[in-house]
């Protein structure tokens, strides 16, 4: 666990406004640092079954608002993951690029491309 001074360090850094402390940001440097020490505590104990648990489920925890975060403001999302140095590949970005939503023009537009062929 991160003590109160560590934290307060993250938050006061990564905030997005004078009093934040939940924001998607904050929340995934938190977990980043967590990661951290959870990894390093796991190196010395390696039958630490329970925490290799907890590790998990902060990572997943950490995946996911890593997304919602991508999905919502990329600028941001790039920002913070220069900032904490995380590794994110190339596929896990293509897999979350949304297909182009036809509208009903454009779906008779290929109809007539297909047809023509």
């Amino acid at each position: 666990m991160l003590d109160k001074k560590k934290k307060q360090k993250l938050i006061d850094k990564f905030k997005t406004h004078k009093n934040d402390t939940g924001s998607p940001e904050v929340q995934i440097a938190i977990l980043t640092e967590e990661v951290k020490e959870l990894t390093k505590h796991l190196r010395e104990h390696k039958k630490d079954f329970s925490s290799r648990r907890g590790l998990l489920s902060k990572v997943s925890l950490r995946h996911r608002l890593l997304r919602y975060l991508e999905r919502e403001d990329e600028k941001r999302f790039d920002k913070l993951v220069k900032t904490l140095k995380l590794k994110i590949s190339k596929k896990e970005r293509q897999d979350l690029e949304p297909e182009p939503i036809l509208t009903p023009d454009a779906e008779e537009e290929d109809k007539k491309e297909e047809n023509k062929e």
